[in-house]
């Protein structure tokens, strides 16, 4: 019995100690943000005396612009993006989990497919076909693609739901065609609601895949009148002859507080809808 005690001490001071190694460049960033120009290469983690300031400073630090107005920009496309993946995953997902159509593992096996395509490769044709479209400087090729079950993880997403629909038990559908419900009714009333964790984890990885998403930002919006955070945090490179670092770090560190917000509320669902999908797949 003190044996297996002694194990359990032993694998949780284990953790703790890698736990602390991980936490250590979220440490010495929360210092950085907090120093002078000339303090950065000091070997203290935190500076003798804090400059809160950069905290003001870097929130307003943009010409024109504040913060408000990039966060704003990017709530309006992540919920944008959030909305359309929902639905339309969803909507695939249930036609694959529970209809009956000529070809339907062909068709979901292209979709599988699709998940080790890189996206490198449809950048340029993407980028051509929404530029004739007129849609280069706005959120319609981002918003777009998703409400298509496409765009950055709309297979992962597709394939993720269809496995925990999979394990709901087909006699509710039975017993809602009795009751009169057609397959929408079947999906909204009763797929929907029963699949709240798999959508939650859909809506955690869908928001931080885009609210991290720098590469695709910076390729279709040009004007700083639409930049998301991510891309404000360049204009610190750019706007200022003498870079100012500790507020470069202090709002990168802001930046991150929305994603870690969102997965701590909806940790619990999170960690259901992985469980769930993987017992069921």
């Amino acid at each position: 019995m003190r044996r297996a005690s002694m194990g359990k001490y032993r694998n949780h001071a284990i953790m703790i100690a890698f736990s602390l190694v991980m936490m250590y460049p979220v440490v010495w960033w929360l210092g950085a943000s907090l120093k002078k120009n000339e303090e950065m290469v000091s070997p203290n983690i935190f500076p003798s005396t804090p400059m809160w300031g950069n905290y003001v400073d870097g929130w307003t630090a943009i010409p024109s612009y504040s913060f408000t107005h990039f966060y704003m920009n990017s709530f309006e496309l992540i919920l944008g993006v959030l909305f359309t993946t929902i639905i339309s995953c969803s909507l695939v997902a249930f036609g694959f989990a529970r209809l009956d159509f000529p070809l339907r593992n062909f068709w979901f096996s292209l979709v599988l497919i699709t998940l080790m395509l890189p996206g490198q490769v449809t950048l340029i044709p993407q980028y051509s076909m929404f530029h004739s479209f007129g849609w280069v400087n706005t959120y319609l090729p981002f918003i777009v693609p998703h409400s298509l079950a496409g765009g950055t993880g709309g297979s992962f997403f597709i394939f993720l739901l269809v496995q925990f629909i999979r394990g709901i038990p087909k006699e509710l559908d039975e017993a809602a065609k009795i009751d009169g419900c057609n397959w929408f009714g079947i999906y909204w009333r009763i797929v929907m609601p029963l699949t709240k964790p798999a959508l939650v984890t859909v809506m955690i990885y869908c928001f931080l895949w885009n609210w991290d998403d720098f590469f695709g930002h910076l390729i279709y919006i040009n004007s700083v009148d639409k930049y998301t955070v991510q891309l404000a945090l360049r204009l610190f490179i750019d706007s200022q002859d003498a870079m100012q670092w500790g507020q470069l770090l202090a709002m990168s560190l802001v930046s991150i507080l929305p994603a870690v917000i969102i997965f701590l509320l909806a940790q619990k669902y999170f960690v259901q809808g992985i469980a769930s999908t993987g017992i069921k797949g």
